[in-house]
């Protein structure tokens, strides 16, 4: 099993779609750093030798913010936000949607389960 950036990269998993699995490295920049390496992106993550894995590496530390340090950036982020007091700061303190969607329905995902109400049916 591969280990790039802190994650084991799965095996039988084309590279392309392995490399997504790292934090920040969406389907563009796994196509580009295939790229850069050289490698076919139909070859399978087992099929890599380990010069072509330490390059990958070394590729990605040296050009790309991925896992704990991105994470720590958006973490961060949200906390300055929050710590302005600004309106999606607010929203993020108090766990709503903060891009404008509809709250009145829907908005599960941020509002949690559905919590009833005592005496609302009629």
């Amino acid at each position: 099993m591969a280990r790039i950036a802190g994650v084991n990269i799965p095996t039988q998993k084309r590279v392309e779609i392995g490399l997504r699995y790292i934090f920040g490295i969406g389907p563009a920049k796994a196509k580009e750093i295939c790229d850069k390496v050289g490698i076919a992106t139909e070859r399978r993550v087992h099929s890599l030798l380990d010069d072509e894995v330490l390059r990958i590496r070394e590729i990605i530390d040296r050009d790309y913010h991925v896992e704990g340090d991105l994470r720590r950036e958006v973490a961060m982020n949200i906390k300055r936000l929050m710590d302005l007091g600004c309106y999606r700061g607010l929203r993020h303190r108090r766990g709503l949607p903060v891009r404008g969607q509809r709250t009145h329905t829907n908005a599960r995902t941020r509002k949690g389960k559905a919590k009833p109400i005592a005496g609302k049916k009629k």
